[in-house]
């Protein structure tokens, strides 16, 4: 709320149930009275026209009366009202008022009155315009030039600017480009019109320009030659404002602003008289009207600037100068003189509200009262300073984003699905290859705790799934109150879906003191269909492609107890064999062990198994839950089907690529199709007609491969939707095995699911694929990466370039293998590592900033791959031969940067002869190498015992290094004699080179 508020000086209520808008309002000296002092005249939508004269009264009721000079109800509605010269041979001043289809000019008098009721008033018909097209919005000044009377301009909905003079109409042009009315005003100084276009750019017309131009007697097409005398109409200049303008104002207070403003949606512009920019305020609410007036200060211009937000801005070019809160929210305000206050604003509303006000604040008389002079007592003070700091420390402890919600709240809904099938079905379709389709009847009951309104039901299913109604509007309910609502859900397609749940949302208003239309709530529930409304029970299938084995720890259940409504139909009646037949599908075969505690899910569909398998380990679940067990624990041990979910993958893909491939040829044979078409509208309006030259063959063509190419693509896209629906069914599997092998938490299993399923539904901006790699990614280098410094880098270096479609699926193959291999070593998915983990000033200064490095893929040896790093300074320890490989490479720097003058080692093919220096440095070099090694070798000793397998393979290759370096020397020795013999032979300094390169490249060798 601001902190200074507008002052009412005089208020009215107009009316109940009427509409007003900007034009809607007006002020001046309407019945020219000669005082100087403003009349307020408004106009509404309902057709009724009030003139009113403020001023203070000791009574507000007797005021409100006094104040009304005049009320007239009008046939049609008021679009503007304006008050000018609007009559020849006169200096009066008259009220023009617009109407839909018609333009009205009357005059307003008054007459003294000789009694106690006053003066009276009266509103006489002067002239009118009957319209033919229906108006939108009116302007007015002294076009031309002239001087004494103002004309009239009304532009029309379809884009005609109507010129009157006076009681005469003069002509009408026609926008060019026109496709939707804007803010219209004219403009004294340069004689022309302001508007801006659909096309969000704000154009200037000259009057001479328009009275010159084609006349518009019916809307021409632009490509078409013009018929009659006058010239083509074009805009005198244009400004490009990107987005449409609410107003538009040229004040015409002072010649030497001679500035043009324009109220966009975000921004407030303000141009010179021939189109060039002065200023632009970018606004930061979004505003309803503006009012342009005179500034104390030379040069500036002030701004009266209406928003939403029930405030009343004051700027003074771009620097707000006052903030006035009013009580709604203003769609006009003009400036006004009254006889007791000059400068009065003066703000209408959309429903009515006429408000005088001035700006100002009432001073305050409050005065701080004396405090006591007490001692405080200590202990109520730590009592409470413990009870804030409980308050901070549970604050800081949830990391909610949205606010818990109430105790209570005011609508609680509840909803329950039928235990048997609807007889007769409700289902679209009635049979599937010969099958009938059966719908269940879900019964949803909204009770209303308090009073609510504007209730709103929505019911969401998962395609193929469909329902009866998915939409319903309930009535305003008090409290107890309480209504039901019945549909049903079956079927709609020939594949079985991925989920049998639906979510229903009830959108409604629970109205306060403070905001009596209410307060928008939204509640959401959530119900499952059961299994029988999308398979029926069938005979089982011996032979089939996959197999899915789940372990438990008790004894074998009888699976007709566990699936009692597909019990009574199946052949199997020990209970050991149950097959589900899918409407749309492939069937499903669960086989019970009679001597293990084993269940197996087998069929010749892998992503149709989800379904049979979710339902199964939940009935499970609740089946040992009612018996008390309380150690149930159910598990899959078997090999992850990989390859069988990367069909699913693959076949996704494919699709994609083929929808972008038909999106692409639509494109080219649209691009075709519009050529063909100028050709011949180019071949039909020559005045020579000349030989088609078969373009209409050509054509048709087209046009029926545009017609094959678009069914196509339709085709496919439903085909992409049936593929992503199985790719769900396939992934949830995946994740419930997932988590059944490695024993996940719930939480794990619900990041896991977020991190495989990202989208919900395909875009053709953003896929799955895109969508799961980033995700995968993610996890592989923060919770499931292989040290808190590979953590921390990989949190340095988040943000990558944008997602978009892969070239192929094999790198997320290959990061989705990754995953579950690191979770099956014992990874395991965490969100809280990412918020807590530090990252390094080191590793902040490494991170690059346009993007991420790649995930190190490894051979497939048994060993985990490692994420590269760019930083030698976070290489593990556990690796010695990199280690003194990279020190040497470091080392070898500083001896160069320490000595310029020595030339360093050429690894060319003709390279330069070797120095002597570098044979001694390589000395020294091995040298230190050996120390390295045996501090390494030290090191690896006091390894943890987790470690011990490793350490053979370590001590080997530092006990190479130690030949390696010791051959390195002897070889390096020789080589400095024979380069302090033969300085200039070129033939050894060739071999030295080479075998420099050699022994450089062999550790290489042996770290891979």
């Amino acid at each position: 709320m601001s902190l200074f508020k507008a002052r009412d000086w005089w208020s009215a209520a107009l009316g109940e149930g009427e509409e007003f808008d900007q034009g809607c309002l007006c002020v001046g000296d309407v019945d020219n009275s000669g005082s100087g002092h403003d009349k307020v005249v408004v106009g509404s939508y309902m057709g009724m026209l009030r003139i009113f004269f403020p001023h203070v009264s000791k009574s507000s009721e007797a005021g409100e009366a006094d104040a009304q000079l005049l009320e007239v109800q009008l046939q049609n509605a008021i679009i503007q009202v304006e008050v000018g010269k609007f009559v020849s041979c006169s200096e009066l001043l008259h009220l023009a008022v617009l109407h839909p289809r018609k333009l009205s000019v009357y005059s307003v008098s008054g007459t003294a009155g000789n009694v106690e009721h006053g003066d009276q008033y009266q509103l006489k018909l002067v002239y009118e315009h009957n319209l033919k097209r229906t108006a939108c919005n009116m302007t007015y000044g002294a076009f031309g030039g002239a001087t004494g009377h103002h004309s009239l301009c009304v532009q029309s909905m379809d884009g005609m600017l109507m010129f009157f003079e006076q009681d005469s109409f003069s002509f009408g042009r026609f926008l060019p480009g026109f496709l939707l009315p804007g803010p219209l005003v004219y403009n004294s100084r340069t004689d022309g019109f302001l508007t801006v276009s659909s096309a969000r750019q704000l154009e200037s017309y000259k009057y001479e320009t328009l009275s010159v131009a084609t006349e518009a007697e019916t809307r021409q097409d632009p490509d078409q030659p013009v018929k009659t005398g006058g010239k083509r109409l074009t805009p005198d200049w244009t400004f490009v404002l990107g987005e449409q303008a609410l107003d538009l104002s040229v004040p015409s207070f002072s010649h030497s602003s001679s500035s043009i403003f324009v109220l966009g949606e975000r921004n407030l512009y303000c141009l010179r008289d021939n189109g060039q920019i002065r200023f632009m305020k970018k606004l930061e609410f979004s505003s309803s009207c503006f009012l342009p007036y005179a500034s104390v200060s030379e040069g500036m211009t002030n701004l009266l600037l209406g928003n939403h937000t029930n405030m009343l801005l004051v700027y003074q070019d771009v620097t707000l100068k006052w903030a006035a809160q009013l009580p709604f929210v203003p769609v006009a305000v003009r400036i006004a003189n009254f006889p007791e206050l000059k400068g009065v604003v003066v703000s209408l509303s959309s429903d009515g509200h006429l408000l005088c006000s001035y700006m100002g604040t009432d001073p305050s008389f409050f005065s701080t009262p004396k405090v006591d002079a007490r001692e405080a007592d200590y202990e109520q003070v730590d009592a409470e300073m413990k009870k804030l700091q409980k308050f901070i420390r549970d604050a800081t402890r949830t990391q909610d984003i949205l606010p818990k919600p109430d105790a209570e709240e005011d609508l609680s809904m509840k909803a329950s699905v039928s235990s048997s099938v609807d007889s007769p079905s409700q289902a679209l379709t009635q049979e599937l290859d010969g099958v009938p389709v059966p719908s269940v009847t879900v019964q949803v009951k909204v009770k209303a705790c308090g009073v609510v309104s504007s209730c709103k039901l929505s019911v969401a299913v998962q395609p193929p799934l469909a329902v009866t109604q998915d939409q319903f509007v309930l009535e305003s309910m008090g409290v107890g109150s309480s209504t039901v609502v019945k549909f049903s859900a079956f079927l709609n397609g020939s594949y079985p879906p991925a989920d049998l749940t639906g979510d229903i949302t009830v959108s409604y208003s629970s109205p306060t003191e403070l905001n009596p239309k209410g307060v928008p709530r939204v509640l959401q529930a959530r119900f499952s269909l059961p299994l029988l409304l999308v398979c029926v029970p069938s005979s089982p299938a011996k032979t089939t492609k996959f197999k899915i084995t789940v372990e438990t720890n008790q004894p074998p259940v009888d699976l007709n107890a566990i699936f009692p409504e597909f019990s009574e139909k199946s052949e199997d009646k020990d209970g050991n064999t149950l097959a589900f037949q899918f409407l749309s599908g492939a069937k499903v075969t669960v086989v019970a062990s009679k001597t293990s505690q084993r269940y197996r899910i087998q069929s010749d569909s892998f992503e149709d198994m989800w379904l049979v398998v979710k339902e199964l380990v939940q009935r499970f679940d609740g089946h040992f839950a009612k018996l008390g067990v309380k150690d149930f624990k159910k598990s899959f041990s078997g090999p992850l089907p990989l390859q069988e979910y990367f069909l699913s993958v693959d076949h996704h893909f494919q699709l994609r690529l083929s929808a972008q491939q038909y999106q692409d040829l639509l494109s080219e044979r649209a691009v075709q199709f519009r050529a063909i078409q100028r050709r011949l509208l180019t071949r039909f309006k020559d005045k020579t007609p000349a030989p088609l030259q078969n373009l209409d063959t050509l054509l048709d063509a087209t046009y029926s491969q545009v017609m094959t190419l678009a069914e196509a693509a339709e085709e496919n896209r439903a085909r992409l939707e049936e593929a992503f629906v199985r790719l769900r069914s396939s992934t949830h599997l995946l994740v419930l095995l997932l988590a059944l092998g490695h024993g996940l938490t719930p939480d794990q299993t619900d990041i896991l699911e977020a991190t495989l399923l990202p989208l919900l539904q395909d875009s053709p901006q953003l896929g799955w694929e895109e969508s799961c790699d980033a995700a995968v990614s993610h996890l592989l280098r923060s919770c499931l990466s292989r040290s808190s410094k590979d953590q921390a880098t990989s949190l340095a270096q988040m943000g990558g370039p944008l997602l978009s479609l892969p070239r192929d699926t094999a790198c997320l193959k290959k990061h989705i293998t990754l995953l579950c291999d690191r979770i099956g070593k014992g990874g395991r998915l965490s969100l809280a590592s990412e918020s807590n983990a530090p990252v390094p000033v080191q590793v902040q200064n490494l991170a690059a900033p346009g993007g991420v490095e790649p995930i190190a893929e490894g051979p497939g040896g048994g060993e985990e791959p490692e994420l590269q790093q760019e930083a030698t300074k976070f290489i593990k320890k556990k690796q010695p031969s990199k280690k003194v490989k990279k020190d040497k490479d470091s080392k070898e720097k500083k001896e160069v940067s320490k000595e310029p003058s020595a030339s360093s080692v050429t690894e060319e093919a003709g390279g330069a002869e070797e120095p002597v220096k570098e044979a001694k440095k390589e000395k020294k070099e091995s040298s230190k190498e050996k120390k390295e090694s045996k501090k390494e070798s030290s090191k690896e000793a006091k390894e943890p015992k987790e470690e011990a397998k490793k350490e053979p393979k370590k001590e080997s290759s530092s006990s190479k290094e130690k030949k390696e370096s010791s051959k390195e020397k002897k070889e390096k020795d020789k080589e400095g004699k024979e380069a302090s013999k033969e300085p200039g032979d070129k033939k050894v300094t060739k071999k030295s080179s080479v075998k420099v390169k050699e022994k450089k490249k062999e550790p290489e060798v042996e770290d891979g």
